[in-house]
């Protein structure tokens, strides 16, 4: 689970203004973060498809307090689409967007994220492409997975993302593995309350088995987002028992981590997918990436004594 201290330092205003301001920041925030700016994302994105991978870009953005906000990031996701079209790159990449992103908390934000949302599958069915909507905390599940519902309506590849830390996942994941149905499978990296998740590693890790049985199983297409080896193992363990296709299912990881392995998957021929963030509001997911291992955590220390 996601180290609660580092957690709760993510939601710090002060200790916010200090990581951001550090010019040795930047350095580290790279290895997690494409850049800033939309050139950014799409220079990244082609330099991964160039080596064999796909993308999944996220303009980086939550908990979205204004309607010029929300209409700004509905605004960003258009623009990469359409440049995702122009150059070319559509076929290989998707976005992923947060409806916290999109306006969900502002008064009456559902139905305005929803809105947004179609805004965005519109703009990515325009050029080919597809959308996953990101899984936020807990609370947020049962209107996120309403909002999937709806847009699939219309644009029935919508990916929908479900987290093993939560102890309604299970069922969650039957309920949602039926013809087509894209799910991406995450561990979780969101601070919950043991009552709604199991807040144990070897629990948290056993949830995913059990969910991904679940899903390879099923008739959707599961996007196996981990980069725990025994749990890549169990996948294609799981796959060779079903007799899935390798074009039924994909793997993703995050950009920046463990990428010798991503290359490794890609060049076995699985669909191997990164995760690409970029924007200037990164703080947030950054620090989540530093609580979710203390792996990452000593990367950010080591930038500090040896700058």
């Amino acid at each position: 689970m996601p180290n609660p201290l580092l957690m709760a330092v993510s939601r710090s205003t002060r200790t916010r203004r200090l990581i951001t301001a550090a010019p040795v920041t930047r350095r580290v925030v790279d290895r997690f973060v494409a850049g800033e700016q939309v050139d950014d994302a799409l220079a990244a994105t082609r330099r991964l498809v160039g080596e064999g991978l796909h993308v999944s870009l996220d303009h980086l953005g939550e908990d979205t307090r204004t309607t010029a906000q929300a209409d700004a990031i509905t605004a960003a996701y258009r623009t990469v689409l359409g440049r995702l079209g122009d150059t070319g790159l559509a076929d290989r990449a998707e976005v992923s967007l947060k409806l916290s992103a999109l306006g969900q908390l502002l008064p009456d934000g559902d139905r305005i994220a929803l809105e947004a949302a179609r805004v965005v599958c519109a703009a990515a069915a325009a050029v080919g492409t597809t959308v996953s909507v990101d899984m936020e905390d807990s609370s947020t599940v049962d209107a996120t997975l309403t909002a999937v519902a709806a847009l699939r309506a219309d644009f029935p590849w919508v990916g929908a993302v479900l987290q093993s830390c939560l102890r309604r996942t299970e069922a969650d994941c039957r309920d949602l593995s039926g013809p087509g149905s894209r799910i991406r499978l995450v561990k979780g990296a969101y601070a919950e309350p043991a009552s709604v998740a199991f807040t144990d590693k070897a629990e948290v890790d056993a949830a995913y088995a059990r969910c991904l049985q679940v899903l390879v199983a099923g008739q959707g297409y599961p996007m196996v987002a981990t980069h725990d080896p025994a749990l890549i193992t169990r996948t294609e363990e799981l796959v060779a028992q079903t007799g899935r296709a390798a074009s039924s299912y994909e793997f993703q990881m995050l950009y920046g981590i463990r990428v010798p392995e991503q290359h490794r998957l890609a060049a076995s021929g699985r669909t191997m997918r990164i995760y690409v963030p970029y924007g200037d509001d990164w703080y947030g997911y950054f620090m989540r990436r530093l609580a979710e291992r203390p792996a990452n955590v000593a990367f950010f220390l080591r930038s500090f004594v040896s700058r």
